[in-house]
């Protein structure tokens, strides 16, 4: 029998209990992760080359599978920002392999020991970085994440339960399986990456009840999903919340710099989570930048929003915009429309940022050094940038590799979570027989 299908067989039983799908998979997960914890880098990596020249050969016949995705969304009516996030172009597949030659490239942090020094006991402590375990990882309408979540886990030595969304069943089944090709070929457990085997929503709170069979879950998707998982999970969880993201140009911006950075920031695509959803201006560069920007954002199509002073700045250029109600600063659009506030100074910024932000990524465009370093400082978020596109706040362009997902949360894991956000410190004591005094 082919070792690849063999996992998934049973979930063609159409009566199966989920809780006792749960266990299998859970159990084949948790025993998993003890063998891939003491993987060698070279069988990790090698995995990892494996799968990506997988990705790049078998590249009709994942395009077969998410045509088919593709086109059940199209009849059920999803918004085209939606049917984007579900769509595997040319250019995402190679991200996907790209990405895992990357983090093939990155050094391994499992077993990395750090900060070692010599008690007056005599003892040696100091502190290891090990896998988390089991890693279940709940997502929807993005097919890349199953690729990335897969390499990221495997680089960590975690074993990873993978539940995508319904409406890329197709997409993720053939992903998978060329994941567990990769590790199969290389050595390591099959049972190391399992796609969730059914699309029932049921599965999805087995696993967040799942304590001793998963370790961390890790959310991806929109405000119901985490709201869901937030007051039913009995297991920890990194996860973030919604990307309302700023873009502030300041008084002392570069402003053609300033208009490639917002257009960049907004319009590069509109889905992402880290796409900028408002856009707050100085009143020194008012009237030189808006409508400079809003003449971009009326040739795209973008809808803009805005509070009296640009909304006045921008009809008096001609230039068409909606006045802003207060819903619309605390909305993350996924959509060609943003948001624009008029403030008057850096601290007004910084404020509005800490009102109405959800900690995901913020920039600031200025060539003003002493601002730079207090919004880098006071911006409380998981990306602060200067000078740059919001759009930039992606493991794949840290150079992680990939991102298992953005924490807006504090604790552990903050901003794109990659290898070492899938790690953990425990303390190592060398010792010469001493004991406590």
């Amino acid at each position: 029998m082919d070792p690849f299908v063999t996992v998934n067989c049973f979930c063609l039983m159409p009566n199966e209990n989920m809780h006792s799908l749960m266990l299998e998979v859970g159990g084949r997960a948790r025993k998993a992760s003890r063998e891939l914890a003491r993987a060698r880098s070279a069988a990790k990596n090698q995995a990892l080359a494996v799968l990506a020249q997988k990705i790049r050969q078998q590249h009709e016949a994942i395009a077969a599978a998410n045509a088919l995705d593709l086109q059940k969304a199209r009849e059920h009516g999803y918004p085209e920002s939606f049917i984007d996030r579900l769509t595997v172009s040319a250019k995402v597949l190679e991200t996907m392999a790209a990405g895992c030659e990357q983090i093939a490239q990155l050094p391994d942090p499992v077993g990395e020991v750090c900060g070692m020094h010599v008690q007056p006991s005599g003892i040696k402590v100091g502190r290891m970085r090990v896998p988390l375990g089991v890693l279940g990882i709940i997502y929807e309408s993005r097919p890349n994440v199953t690729v990335d979540a897969a390499a990221l886990a495997i680089k960590s030595g975690n074993a990873a339960i993978l539940r995508g969304g319904s409406e890329a069943f197709e997409t993720n089944k053939i992903l998978g399986s060329l994941v567990r090709e990769a590790l199969f070929e290389s050595g390591l457990p099959q049972d190391a990456v399992q796609t969730a085997p059914v699309a029932d929503r049921d599965f999805v709170g087995e696993m967040i009840r799942a304590r001793g069979l998963i370790d961390v879950i890790i959310p991806r998707g929109g405000k119901n999903l985490i709201a869901r998982l937030k007051s039913e999970s009995l297991i920890e969880m990194i996860h973030h919340l919604d990307g309302i993201c700023h873009t502030y140009v300041d008084a002392a911006a570069d402003l053609d710099m300033a208009l490639s950075v917002v257009d960049n920031a907004k319009t590069q695509r509109y889905s992402p989570c880290n796409a900028t959803e408002t856009l707050l201006v100085h009143e020194a560069v008012l009237e030189a930048f808006l409508p400079r920007i809003g003449a971009v954002f009326k040739e795209k199509n973008v809808e803009m929003r805005c509070d009296e002073k640009s909304l006045a700045v921008l009809n008096a250029a001609g230039i068409a915009a909606l006045k802003a109600d207060q819903k619309d600063w605390d909305t993350e659009y996924n959509a060609p429309i943003i948001s624009i506030a008029v403030v008057e100074s850096l601290d007004e910024a910084i404020d509005f940022i800490a009102e109405h932000g959800s900690n995901h990524t913020d920039a600031i465009i200025t060539n003003d050094l002493t601002a730079a370093q207090r919004f880098l400082r006071e911006v409380d978020s998981g990306s602060v940038m200067v000078n740059c596109s919001t759009r930039l706040a992606d493991g794949f362009e840290y150079g992680l590799g990939a991102e298992i997902g953005i924490s807006t949360g504090k604790l552990h894991a903050r901003g794109p979570v990659g290898l070492e956000g899938l790690t953990s410190l425990k303390y190592i004591v060398l010792g010469h027989g001493e004991g406590r005094r």
